[in-house]
């Protein structure tokens, strides 16, 4: 009979596995953090389980705490790498072997740690020849003397040579008698010719720190380095040196003077490598003590090489190489310094590489914690830094390269930190992070002070007037930072490398000041005769303070321009000059370098600034007035007094003087450029195609860079150069399409406006000075313009099949735009004619006040019209004018030779210039304005689209400003009511 298994069963435990299932594929696999320090006495760090195991019956942890070892009195039984099984050992022999693994009995006393003690110059002796654990240990004593002159080496166990010190000095191993022992080395006494002065002064903390290292070493190594040469020892002095930099005193006894004392004494040793400097079995530290030397070793001979950027002969990269040592003085190996040894810095291959790209302004910086700096340096690392040539023959050279320490103290004094070369002390030997002199008490203590090289900066000058790119040797410059060690966790220190390129730019600084002087002289005399042209045409003959001011104004206008094309010549010379260079003859200025040029820019915009708001306050405050030439055609009937009409002459419509005077209006802000597409434009050039790229400090004129390469800092000049060129470059290019294609096919809206004058049968009076000013005829040749379509139709059909006469001024003639120089007279009458109107904005005692407002406007208006209709017309003989043509020279230099003393002068004016008095004549200001305040910006925060932006906000105001108080003064000059300014 078969059975079957009940449904619900099934489903239970289906739910049951399918939650288990669920709570596995769920689960998190974390463990709890234990520190091996935090074990315990009785337990130890299991490095398979990275926890904590307590340690098995008569066992403690060793040392390191991550094994276990028996107790003292019990010896090893069984011991397989993992499980270790201790038992005591008997009362009769309590001792256990060296080894741990068996029991003996000892000839004298047991130690601490459970095994026999020997009397000094003895060792144990636990087995026999072949290995048998003998009953009871034998002290054998070490024979030392000669021959065997033996001691018991560092662990005890066994007799070695005594060390050679000892030997040398007593003729045993022992250091007896009056001889001295230091170091773990034994010397006679009276070694050193003076005491030795084991404390480490750390200058910039006024603290002195008795240093362990120096206290165990100092006197070893320089009497071990005088009396027997040992080159170890000499290197070991010459590191304890290096981590005091170099500092020397009238103490004789420090580190650098003991040296210095050895090297002296030394003489008769000779030289190595045929260099005066480097004594024999010595390290080489100093270039010499005398004065001036610093310049022969940097500027008296360029290297052998020569470097290029482009073509068959190309030669960029800076091959370093420098000798390790460490701090006992051995050599530890020859490292290639572009891997990055001297680059604190944690960065990719890539980046840390490009430092040695010559002509690649390299900088890198970061910020360690002084934990850190202790767990990665526990011993300094001494270097000496080459620079690898090879020649053509393929030999390999290595030069070597002088460091400027800023922390060395001569008597002192920072002789280091000053600018004259004269008084500098060149170096060799650097470190990067000294952790080992400020350790007081105990090689394994915390040290109280720690010396950072916080900052290093290799060098290179290029050969003045060299085509081939030579350059003197680099210098290395570094900095080093003395921190006091007080919370490693918290502290922190800030490290840079830098590499740096520079040249003599005396000359340049030169040739610009020249460029200055003269440019700026010929804007003396330039801004002399504006300010002659100026008294002509306001007709005062006294220089009094406002001609001084109006002459200072000019000045501040042609001075702008000077500095604006000494600073464009200059960031366009180094834009070319450098980024094309084949072989190297130019570098860029250094960031220092560049302030003055960052000066003449600030200069150039200060000055524009102050000439463009005087041109906008000009334009705003110029007198503009209508003349309506319109006649009325008929008469009408008005209404009069007591119901009866009367005829009159019918009113002349005054919407034509409307109409022109809104088409003024709206051309007053017309530029030859449009704000937004300059804008667009050079953010696309600069951002998007990588214009960008160019104003970085690196030969390249590549304008895209992969992401992963280093992009090193910008050049000011640069920056300047490429910014104003391209902005230069977009505006010239939108002046000359409008002049050469809009306005000639699309639309030209001065001459349009012109043509409206004509038809409108309005002309335009423009006076910018007192006495000087701009006349637009626009008499129509038809006599009326208030007219309906038909009529207007017919007329202009007829003026274009010339069946009527000109539009010009003269008779037979075309020139209707005329720059007008007037006489007293006329210009008196004009603002006696104004003057009830000025009245109203003056003092409340010469206001009529029964006078209505509007009819003096009116009457104003009517009575301005007719006399500047009268005297165009040649109706007032003591206020006629002439017409004639400038001449040349007054054309160029802007200025009337001829004053109208009896009668008005007219000038033909084919270029209508009347265009001077808005933003559309003033265009070259206006772009150098933008372009300066676009490069300002830019150099001020870094940022192209920040500064295009901003450029952008300020032509908006500008131009709002403009517009709105042009209008008012259009409003209150031409006496139409700003109501209908729309």
């Amino acid at each position: 009979m078969a059975t079957r298994t009940p449904r619900p069963c099934i489903s239970q435990t289906t739910f049951i596995i399918l939650l288990l299932l669920s709570a596995y594929s769920c689960q998190l696999f974390t463990i709890s953090f234990q520190d091996p320090t935090g074990c315990g006495e009785e337990s130890y760090f299991d490095s398979s389980s990275l926890s904590c195991l307590r340690c098995g019956p008569n066992q403690v942890p060793n040392k390191s705490g991550l094994s276990c070892t028996c107790q003292v009195g019990y010896r090893v039984l069984v011991s397989n790498g993992a499980t270790v099984i201790c038992q005591r050992c008997p009362e009769s022999k309590k001792a256990v072997t060296q080894d741990g693994y068996g029991c003996i009995r000892c000839p004298g006393a047991i130690g601490e740690d459970g095994t026999c003690q020997c009397p000094a110059n003895h060792i144990p002796v636990e087995r026999d020849s072949r290995g048998n654990l003998q009953e009871e240990a034998v002290c054998e004593p070490c024979n030392n003397a000669d021959p065997a002159l033996s001691a018991p080496d560092a662990t005890g166990s066994r007799c070695v040579r005594c060390q050679d010190s000892f030997i040398n000095t007593s003729l045993s191993c022992f250091c007896g008698g009056a001889n001295i022992l230091a170091g773990g080395q034994c010397f006679p006494p009276n070694s050193l010719p003076t005491s030795v002065v084991s404390s480490v002064h750390f200058a910039q903390l006024a603290l002195p720190i008795q240093s362990v290292w120096f206290s165990s070493y100092l006197y070893s190594s320089a009497a071990s380095c005088l009396l027997f040469s040992n080159r170890t020892s000499c290197q070991a002095l010459g590191n304890m040196c290096v981590m005091n930099t170099y500092s020397t005193s009238a103490l004789s006894n420090d580190a650098c003077g003991l040296y210095n004392t050895i090297f002296r004494t030394t003489a008769a040793q000779g030289h190595s490598q045929d260099i005066t400097h480097w004594r024999t079995n010595m390290p080489w530290l100093y270039y010499g003590d005398q004065p001036g030397l610093a310049s022969r070793v940097l500027q008296a001979e360029p290297l052998p090489i020569g470097y290029s950027f482009r073509g068959a002969y190309r030669n960029t990269q800076i091959q370093l190489t420098a000798a390790v040592y460490n701090a006992g003085g051995q050599f530890l190996r020859w490292e290639n310094l572009t891997q990055g040894a001297l680059q604190l810095c944690p960065d990719t291959v890539t980046r840390q590489q490009a430092a040695y790209t010559f002509g690649t302004a390299y900088k890198q910086s970061c910020v360690f914690s002084v934990s850190e700096l202790l767990a990665r340096f526990p011993e300094p690392l001494f270097y000496d830094v080459f620079l690898a040539l090879r020649s053509s023959e393929g030999e390999r050279r290595l030069v070597a390269l002088p460091v400027l320490n800023l922390n060395l103290q001569f008597n002192g004094q920072f002789v280091n930190q000053g600018p004259n070369i004269i008084n500098w002390y060149l170096t060799r030997r650097l470190m990067l992070v000294d952790t080992l002199s400020g350790r007081e008490k105990s090689f394994s203590a915390r040290p109280r002070v720690i010396r950072v090289a916080t900052d290093i900066k290799i060098g290179f000058q290029l050969v003045p007037l060299t085509q081939r790119g030579e350059v003197y040797p680099p210098l290395i410059t570094v900095s080093y930072t003395d921190v006091l060690v007080t919370d490693p966790l918290t502290q922190a220190v800030s490290v840079s490398f830098s590499m740096e390129y520079q040249m003599d730019q005396h000359e340049a600084q030169v040739k610009t000041d020249i460029a200055l002087g003269v440019l700026g002289g010929v804007a003396v005399i330039y801004s002399l005769v504006k300010t002659a042209s100026w008294k002509r045409r306001i007709e005062t003959p006294m220089i009094d303070l406002e001609t001084i001011l109006k002459f200072l104004l000019f000045y501040a206008g042609d001075l702008a321009n000077v500095f604006f094309v000494i600073t464009v010549g200059t960031g366009l010379y180094w834009l070319i000059f450098y980024k094309a260079q084949q072989f190297v003859s130019v570098l860029l200025p250094l960031p220092e370098q560049e302030e003055r040029f960052v000066t003449y820019v600030s200069c150039a915009f200060g000055l524009k600034t102050v000439q463009f708001l005087h041109k906008l306050l000009r334009q705003l405050s110029v007198d503009i007035f209508f003349i309506d030439w319109e006649r009325p055609r008929s008469k009408a009937l008005k209404p009069a007094e007591g119901g009866e009409g009367r005829s009159g002459a019918a009113p002349v419509s005054i919407w034509r003087t409307y109409f022109v005077a809104n088409e003024w209006n709206e051309i007053q802000t017309l530029r030859k450029i449009s704000p937004t597409f300059q804008v667009l434009s050079v953010l696309f050039l600069l951002e998007v195609v990588g214009f960008s790229g160019l104003v970085l400090r690196d030969p390249w004129s590549t304008l895209q860079r992969p992401p992963h390469a280093y992009a090193p800092e910008h050049s000011q000049v640069l920056r300047f150069g490429v910014a104003s060129c391209l902005w230069l470059t977009v505006g010239v290019l939108q002046v000359v399409f409008f002049a050469v294609f809009y306005e000639r096919f699309v639309e030209d809206k001065i001459r349009q406006f012109v043509d409206l004058c004509s038809i409108s049968n309005v002309s335009v009076l423009l006076l910018s000075h007192r006495c000087f000013g701009y006349y637009i005829h626009g008499r129509s040749v038809h006599g009326h313009a208030d007219t309906n379509m038909e009529e207007m139709n017919a007329n202009l059909k007829r003026e274009a099949e010339n069946l009527c006469g000109q539009r010009g001024l003269l008779p037979n003639s075309d020139t209707q735009t005329f720059q007008i120089a007037i006489t007293k007279r006329l210009r008196s009458q004009y603002d006696r004619i104004l003057e009830p109107l000025s009245r109203r904005n003056g003092p409340s005692r010469l206001v009529d006040a029964t006078a209505n407002p509007f009819e003096q406007s009116t009457r104003a208006y009517h009575t301005m019209n007719r006399f500047l209709g009268s005297v165009i017309d040649h109706a007032h003989r003591e206020m006629d004018y002439i017409i004639r043509d400038k001449m040349l020279l007054e054309r160029v230099i802007g200025m009337e030779f001829v004053e109208p003393n009896d009668k008005s002068i007219f000038y033909n004016d084919e270029s209508h210039s009347f265009s001077d008095v808005l933003f559309y004549g003033n265009e070259a200001t206006l772009l150098i304005f933008d372009t300066l305040f676009f490069c300002v910006v830019d150099l001020a925060s870094h940022n192209f689209i920040l500064a295009a932006s901003l450029t952008y906000l300020q032509q908006l105001v500008f131009r709002l400003i403009r517009d709105g108080l042009g209008r008012r003064n259009l409003a209150a000059k031409t006496l139409v009511d700003k109501r209908f300014l729309i």
